[in-house]
């Protein structure tokens, strides 16, 4: 049991109290049924009942949820069902007002919020109802700084005459998590684009792809790009993984270059990101760099997947 993780999740005040405002938007007193997709420690389904839902049914299907029907026993909430399996199993599930799934990851996709959050609107949510979060937006944004590049491409300096450019090459075929300061990234983080949206109110496909560019006021070189994510749990409280935002128990990815890239003046810089998850084939990323001139023409094209890498 990952008990040490889920004290993670509950420390981190900035996620804890932004779900806990979008529950309290939008849930009526003595009315709201509240469906809560991944309790795990339950603190969502709790925070639920505390505000007046008329009943929550929990999900959890790992041993987590143990603990949860305890910690609910301990703080007297009779109104609160866990069920120990995984939404989608479920055959004719009980319906709420309001359903609320905290299946977000570094990457954002990566515990398939995209199935989950398919399969809640269509079987788990009342018609009319309130899907939380109600939609994300996917930032991607250069990395200017070496930092993390230099500490993958450590195997250039092995020495004693050995060759290991086929282990950097797998290195730098990952995404690794990785927090990063404004100063190192392109304008400060502020040029991030959003290079994939989804609005949960409708079906969304489990493959997620789309293209960001930057035209470079001056020489810039570039080591790989950072990614994060903003959910939008109701239309007022969002919640940011950004390095511009407060800071959660979640941090940036990164996604390497092969070689660092250098983008003169009037150049520009584009990213073509593509992802696929599910639970049954799990995560995989790609991800291509390349300059372009002033007239179109590219070079420099990087392109990297996990299927070239092997996991860190």
């Amino acid at each position: 049991m990952r008990i040490e993780y889920h004290r993670t999740l509950v420390a981190d005040r900035v996620r804890v109290a932004a779900f806990r405002d979008a529950l309290a938007d939008v849930i009526e007193k003595g009315r709201s049924v509240v469906v809560d997709i991944g309790t795990g420690s339950g603190i969502l389904a709790m925070l639920a009942a505390r505000l007046g839902a008329k009943k929550v049914y929990a999900y959890e299907k790992a041993e987590i949820g143990g603990v949860a029907e305890r910690l609910i026993k301990a703080n007297r909430l009779r109104n609160i069902e866990v069920i120990a399996a995984r939404s989608t199993e479920i055959i004719d599930p009980p319906r709420g007002d309001i359903v609320v799934s905290e299946t977000l990851g570094n990457y954002a996709l990566e515990e398939f919020l995209v199935e989950t959050m398919n399969d809640a609107r269509a079987r788990h949510l009342k018609p009319g109802g309130t899907l939380i979060p109600g939609a994300l937006d996917q930032f991607v944004c250069p990395v200017i700084a070496p930092r993390v590049f230099d500490e993958l491409t450590i195997w250039d300096g092995v020495g004693h005459g050995l060759d290991f450019s086929p282990a950097r090459v797998m290195s730098l075929n990952n995404a690794y998590v990785r927090k990063f300061e404004p100063r190192e990234l392109w304008g400060e983080g502020r040029a991030a684009v959003a290079w994939d949206t989804l609005d949960f109110a409708a079906r969304n496909r489990m493959g997620r792809k789309g293209v960001a560019t930057w035209k470079a006021a001056r020489r810039t070189e570039v080591y790989g790009l950072a990614l994060w994510w903003t959910a939008h749990l109701t239309p007022r409280v969002p919640l940011s993984t950004s390095p511009l935002e407060p800071a959660t128990h979640w941090e940036q990815l990164y996604f390497p270059a092969l070689e660092p890239m250098t983008v003169e003046r009037g150049e520009q810089l584009s990213a073509d990101l593509r992802s696929h998850s599910s639970e049954e084939g799990g995560t995989d990323l790609a991800w291509t760099l390349a300059i372009a001139s002033a007239n179109g023409k590219q070079r420099g094209v990087q392109s990297l997947s996990l299927e070239k890498g092997f996991l860190p």
